[in-house]
């Protein structure tokens, strides 16, 4: 099974935010997921993050995939670099 971190959409029409979820790949966007590592909400200025390091870490190491936007804002918070220094410490 495929599992991907990815972006929910929610909230009102041409007012959305976002939930970080880990899903598997072939439900839909919206649709199931297994757990919620956190929210993006792009209409604020600047745009507000909120994500479970933790979480996020262990899911990653589990072998969830995140998808490239979700990728440059775990970049942007410093997960990546977390993510990559404790692969890297494994070896």
């Amino acid at each position: 099974m495929a599992v991907k971190i990815r972006l929910n959409r929610m909230g009102a029409k041409k007012n959305p935010f976002y939930r970080i979820v880990v899903a598997d790949s072939r439900a839909p966007r919206d649709g199931r997921f297994i757990e919620i590592l956190g929210n993006y909400d792009s209409t604020k200025e600047p745009a507000v993050i909120n994500v479970d390091e933790e979480k996020a870490l262990d899911w990653m190491q589990k072998g969830a995939q995140p998808t490239d936007t979700v990728r440059s804002l775990f970049s942007k918070k410093g997960i990546m670099a977390k993510f990559a220094e404790a692969k890297k410490a494994k070896k």
